[in-house]
């Protein structure tokens, strides 16, 4: 009986599947070249692939950002796709990464509306760079408002806050 299964691919990418891969690095490459310079500066990028991103609004004629894109998507290869790609799912409003950590935040502000100044000590272990001051004044200030039934300002301005010493705390800022 001959066996039609060859053993000797085993491991081996069919052509393919490198070709997905090297769309998917010309796509991340895309999703690059809209992020502000200061988060692209966050990066570990290599000089050629930053120059290349600055480069890539220059391009305005369809043919020419095609090249262009597929440049740095050949730039890619050299990357450290996996630090980019945590750096990029923490931004993206869309992943399931960022909507945790949103939620998360969300989860801390109300604890901290509704708790007693052991939740403000949690909170400040975990954020040491948090304004213990400001903090519980607007805490006090979200309290009187939800006593009175007023809008929430105070409450928006905690997540702010929060969600500011987050970003920093991640690097994301």
């Amino acid at each position: 009986m001959v066996d039609s299964y060859d053993d000797s691919l085993d491991g081996e990418k069919s052509k393919s599947q490198v070709k997905r891969e090297l769309h998917a690095l010309v796509d991340l490459g895309e999703r690059l070249t809209t992020l502000k310079p200061d988060l692209r500066a966050k990066l570990p990028l290599t000089d050629a692939m930053r120059r290349a991103l600055d480069e890539a609004p220059k391009h305005t004629a369809n043919i020419a950002r095609k090249r262009h894109l597929q440049f740095i998507g050949k730039l890619m290869r050299d990357q450290d796709t996996d630090a980019i790609l945590v750096l990029l799912d923490q931004l993206d409003a869309s992943t399931r990464q960022y909507n945790e950590r949103f939620h998360g935040l969300e989860r801390w502000r109300d604890r901290l509306i509704a708790g007693d100044d052991g939740v403000l000590e949690k909170f400040v272990v975990d954020y040491p760079d948090a304004d213990r001051q400001q903090l519980r004044s607007l805490i006090r200030q979200a309290q009187h408002e939800l006593a009175h039934n007023k809008p929430p300002a105070s409450s928006r301005k905690i997540f702010k806050y929060i969600r500011e010493l987050d970003e920093t705390q991640r690097g994301l800022r």
